[in-house]
């Protein structure tokens, strides 16, 4: 109750962003130009959000946008800097266009407002937000989800400006990682995804919960084909873009192996592992001996020392004791798990999950990473399509399918390679055919757009038409067919501007009573 008297109150007594940033900018020792550019930054974001909104449809409201933008800046920004190209502060970013260090709460970015808006979207996120009982995907598939969002945050500054919506493909930090951020909160909804992302409490598996949510509304085969893609491409976009943990990567392939190599002959796996519990009880034995023997324990204080350098000596006698008791305890617990691969159960799990570990390593082995990343995303696709398909068709309200025929719109836009379009891509165009056409067949069922004709072909290439539009408002658009000569042109027009002609294929098939109608009348879109 009291929040809707606050949610209330704030519609009536209008914020001012601005001057709430002010305030907070009044307690950082920022540079002038750094706190002009936050300010830019929030003024632009508040003229282009309604539009951002229409568009996208499913989003952060203002208020939970700026909030979240203002948090960022009062609570995990200590130090930004604005450094000029080929300035001696700029020889810090190296290659990079920025650097985000969130142990000193500090942004070292180019002038640059959607670059610097990136690095506040990122300084807040959490870097780990799968748990590590999924080995590999918790650091591949988190960096993808987060990265995702971070673009996803610079999307109403980047290709909104208050009267158009322009995407420019390049200024998109990864284009993949957009996309595949989009499928998900298509498929998932914008809501689950800031839950997944701002979870504070790590003893929610939210990677249970999406499995768990993915094959409720999907099922359970079309699930695991999504997430099993979905976890591949995080892994070989994670090769690309991050040297460091393609290395790691490697280095746990060989260890993975040489483990699985080892298991392959049973009798001489026990052996093993009976050879390696006796090394380690004697371990533990001569520690027992040490702690309980005041001159042993010396010489071993005396023995660690003598080599170690001053910073990382041990001072005392009840330190080392201390360190001694928790390696007996790791070893005990080690002890624990050799004993755990005896059990035939506990064994199939340990060699299962090797397998798992080696399917995805493996992708490491890829000659072609650029040719398989953008293979294995137009196959996300197909899948993410039959997603949508089962989204039409569980739909049941005029509100809800009109609501996805914008999300569709808005899916066709986005860039799935500099200079190409989804729309655009070889080799998905019949599965985006099929999915509209079964989009706009639903809409006409529940009376949801206008109907243009009584051929479906008709209506399907006029409103796919739409699609191609970068109307604003979906709502106020309205359309015109033209004929000049033997060819016909479709005309748009929303309540701010009309669009250039856009030719269509021959309609012919629409009869000629029908055709003296249409032609040159102008149509509402959405009835």
């Amino acid at each position: 109750m009291q929040k809707k008297k606050e949610n209330l109150i704030e519609k009536i007594v209008k914020r001012n962003y601005q001057s709430e940033l002010e305030d907070i900018l009044e307690k950082k020792y920022f540079e002038e130009n750094v706190k002009s550019t936050l300010l830019s930054i929030l003024y632009k974001i508040e003229a282009a959000y309604k539009d951002y909104e229409t568009v996208k449809v499913d989003v952060d409201s203002k208020e939970e946008y700026i909030q979240h933008f203002l948090d960022s800046i009062e609570f995990e920004c200590d130090d930004i800097k604005l450094v000029k190209l080929h300035s001696r502060e700029s020889e810090m970013l190296g290659n990079k266009t920025f650097l985000v260090e969130k142990n000193k709460k500090r942004i070292i970015c180019y002038p640059i407002e959607r670059k610097l808006l990136y690095c506040v979207a990122k300084i807040s996120r959490r870097t780990k937000i799968i748990k590590d009982s999924y080995p590999i995907i918790n650091k591949t598939l988190s960096d993808l989800i987060n990265s995702g969002a971070n673009i996803n945050m610079v999307e109403p500054l980047r290709d909104f400006n208050g009267y158009s919506w322009t995407t420019i493909d390049r200024e998109i930090e990864s284009i993949k990682h957009n996309l595949i951020y989009q499928n998900l909160r298509i498929l998932l909804g914008n809501e689950f995804l800031n839950k997944w992302l701002n979870n504070h409490e790590f003893i929610i598996d939210y990677m249970e919960r999406f499995i768990n949510k993915m094959e409720i509304e999907y099922g359970e085969k079309l699930a695991d084909e999504f997430i099993e893609k979905l976890k591949e491409i995080s892994v070989l976009l994670e090769m690309k873009y991050d040297k460091k943990t393609k290395e790691q990567l490697i280095k746990m392939k060989e260890q993975v192996e040489e483990k699985l190599d080892k298991i392959k002959d049973n009798a001489e796996f026990v052996e093993n592992i009976t050879r390696e519990k006796r090394k380690i009880t004697e371990e533990i034995k001569r520690i027992d001996e040490t702690l309980n023997n005041k001159d042993l324990l010396q010489e071993e204080y005396e023995e660690r020392n003598k080599n170690l350098p001053l910073e990382e000596k041990i001072f005392s006698l009840r330190i080392l004791s201390k360190l001694m008791i928790e390696e007996r305890e790791n070893k005990i617990s080690k002890i624990e798990r050799l004993n755990d691969l005896l059990i035939p159960q506990k064994f199939i799990e340990y060699k299962q999950q090797l397998q798992q570990k080696e399917k995805y390593l493996k992708l490491l082995e890829t000659k072609e990473l650029e040719k398989e990343i953008t293979n294995k995303t137009i196959e996300l696709q197909k899948t993410f399509l039959k997603c949508v398909e089962i989204q039409i068709r569980n739909i049941k309200t005029k509100q809800e399918i009109q609501k996805l025929v914008k999300t569709f719109r808005y899916y066709n836009k986005l860039p799935f390679e500099e200079g190409k379009n989804i729309s655009e891509v070889k080799g998905l165009e019949s599965k985006i055919e099929e999915t509209s056409r079964k989009l706009i067949e639903k809409a006409y069922e529940l009376k949801a757009l206008e109907e243009i004709s009584k051929n479906e072909d008709v209506n399907y290439k006029i409103i796919k038409k739409v699609f191609d539009t970068r109307s604003i408002n979906l709502e106020e658009l309205y359309i015109k067919i033209i004929k000049e000569k033997d060819r016909y042109f479709l005309q748009t027009f929303d309540e701010k501007l009309a669009e250039e002609k856009i030719e269509l294929e021959t309609l012919e098939m629409i009869n000629k009573k029908e055709l003296a109608l249409k032609i040159g009348k102008k149509i509402k879109i959405f009835s």
